[in-house]
């Protein structure tokens, strides 16, 4: 059996593929299929051609040391090989040092950064002439008219019908009813302590204030109710000067 044949049959017996054989030597699928064959032309030569058997076979599990004095058999023993020859290239470089640089190199560039000066001197001195000229023909700006202030028209405040600010604060629980003027009944209820009721009519209203001294309540910001001690009643007029009665 040859050598391909028998690392073939190994890694068949084994269960791997070529593929999982070149992940593991990190030898290319068409070398290995290649000496599987019998062909060692893709190795590059008998050194790596060895190295590439000892690596399928210690995969595959086998041993390499019959397969390599196989190796040797056909395609002969290994030669000996100079340190020099592996490390030298087959083809000589040569390496090109570099020339001295002459004198007539070192005058043409001297030459040329005399000309480059000579012509920056001239452009320089052409373009200051037209600056100056320029410069003197220049006419004063006008000075710029301040902009008029636009005159600010105070707001028109449309003055709408009169509105009662009603505000209530009870300090403790306490009863209240608020009614139009054709006694339809517009908010009544218990209103805790540490509760802020608000409202504001436009139209006459009466107020029915149950335990005033419990409460704060101030109709337009003045204060009504501040020394009743029993059940309170307000009518509240918006459009009147004095809008509050207490009866």
């Amino acid at each position: 059996m040859s050598i391909g044949d028998t690392l073939a049959e190994a890694r068949r017996q084994r269960g791997l593929t070529i593929t999982q054989v070149s992940q593991q030597t990190r030898i290319r699928e068409t070398i290995i299929r290649g000496i599987e064959q019998g062909d060692f032309s893709a190795c590059g030569g008998d050194f790596y051609a060895r190295g590439h058997i000892r690596s399928i076979a210690s995969v595959v599990g086998v041993d390499s040391v019959p397969l390599i004095r196989e190796y040797d058999e056909e395609h002969g023993p290994p030669g000996s090989m100079r340190a020099a020859e592996i490390f030298e290239p087959a083809t000589p470089i040569k390496i090109h040092e570099p020339r001295p640089f002459g004198l007539g190199k070192i005058l043409a560039v001297a030459l040329l950064a005399v000309i480059g000066f000579a012509a920056y001197r001239l452009v320089s001195t052409h373009d200051s002439h037209p600056q100056a000229a320029s410069s003197s023909t220049l006419r004063p700006t006008a000075k710029p008219t301040p902009a008029a202030t636009p005159t600010v028209k105070p707001a028109v405040t449309n003055s709408g019908p009169p509105v009662a600010v009603i505000k209530l604060t009870a300090s403790q629980d306490c009863w209240v009813a608020l009614t139009n003027a054709s006694g339809q009944q517009l908010y009544q209820g218990i209103i805790p302590a540490g509760q802020t009721m608000t409202w504001r009519e436009r139209h006459p209203v009466s107020m029915t204030v149950g335990n005033p001294p419990g409460i704060s309540l101030t109709v337009n910001g003045k204060v009504e109710l501040a020394n009743l001690q029993t059940v309170g009643h307000l009518t509240i007029n918006p459009s009147q000067h004095n809008p509050v009665t207490v009866g």
